[in-house]
């Protein structure tokens, strides 16, 4: 009886690597205000480094603005520094408990600049994909070094992790390409 890899596994990580793409994509704004835009951000608070979204909580009211409603008044300039400090090119206005953050246009460099990044985004998820098709294949080679598998089943194997790597990057490509139109579009 021959013994099977586990492609559900390899399914699941390579699933991953999309969830965490488009966690970072989030990040990438368009020109628009986004809650997400802002959850990377970790805030000097209380001798420690803290999520933002542990120190206020963070509002859209406005389609060109956040707003950061801070629960300790102590915690504001915190908060307005770890945001300038995020690089993200906004600029906090400070209103007692509540930091205003307006969302300005995007300049065309900058567009240029965020589709980029996106595209740096999406190379390094198509090599955690890759990565993850690599350790599949060395097992499969192991289980038929072990005599566990016959060479038919190793390629049967292979050519099915092969598919499936093939399906994952075509999903990578497409986000990709999406994520660039939202960008460039103005």
């Amino acid at each position: 009886m021959a013994e099977e890899p586990d492609l559900d596994d390899l399914e699941r990580r390579m699933d991953g690597a999309l969830t965490a793409l488009s966690k970072e994509f989030q990040g990438l704004r368009a020109g628009r205000a986004s809650a997400a835009l802002l959850e990377p951000i970790v805030v000097d608070a209380y001798g420690q480094k803290m999520p933002i979204n542990q120190v206020g909580t963070i509002g859209v009211p406005e389609p060109r603005l956040l707003t950061v409603q801070v629960w300790d008044k102590t915690m504001t300039k915190a908060v307005e520094k770890a945001i300038r400090d995020a690089n993200l090119g906004l600029n906090p206005q400070g209103e007692g408990q509540l930091i205003r953050i307006p969302i300005p246009d995007l300049s065309e460099e900058r567009r240029t600049e965020l589709s980029k990044i996106a595209s740096k985004y999406a190379e390094s998820t198509r090599i955690a994909v890759r990565n993850v098709r690599r350790d599949g294949m060395e097992t499969l080679k192991k289980l038929e070094k072990d005599g566990d598998m016959g060479q038919d089943d190793r390629h049967l194997y292979e050519t099915e992790i092969q598919e499936m790597t093939d399906r994952h990057i075509k999903k990578i490509d497409d986000s990709l390409a999406h994520k660039e139109k939202e960008i460039m579009q103005v």
